[in-house]
């Protein structure tokens, strides 16, 4: 049996921690799905081309990734896509306590279980949001982020 795991968020953009998760996701799973996650009502710095492209390009030289997207609850996908596991990464207790309820939830909905993966300590500070906030004032954000990730001046 193939063990496959979804890897869902928004990705906005992808950042170093991302790209640590889903790296050490390829030796525990045979595929790794990377969900990204369609909120109409969210306002996005990239468009989910953008997005998709990015993570894409990261990992074209890994045969275990695949990007797609979606709407609706993960649970869903991971039924439609045949996944027994949703890969997530935790980075600080805040983290962990909103991760947890999720996955309470999840499992009491379906027979999915959560893998949680603690953050390298040399990206557990990085998030999307502070990669935006760095973007959006001319900051050096490359530190943060894997290299597909260039901001079109």
């Amino acid at each position: 049996m193939k063990r496959k795991a979804v890897f869902p968020g928004s990705f906005d953009p992808i950042t170093n921690g991302h790209y640590d998760i889903i790296k050490r996701g390829i030796s525990l799973f045979d595929e790794v799905i990377v969900a990204i996650g369609i909120n109409a009502d969210k306002k996005y710095m990239f468009s989910l081309e953008e997005r998709k492209k990015f993570i894409e390009e990261s990992f074209k030289d890994e045969p275990k990734v695949k990007v797609i997207t979606y709407e609706g609850l993960t649970i869903d996908l991971c039924r439609k896509l045949d996944a027994d596991f949703i890969l997530r990464g935790l980075r600080n207790p805040a983290d962990f306590e909103f991760e947890k309820a999720i996955a309470h939830t999840n499992r009491r909905l379906s027979k999915i279980e959560t893998v949680f993966l603690l953050t390298a300590s040399k990206t557990s500070y990085i998030s999307s949001s502070i990669v935006r906030d760095v973007i959006r004032n001319g900051g050096d954000y490359t530190v943060l982020v894997p290299e597909s990730v260039v901001v079109k001046k």
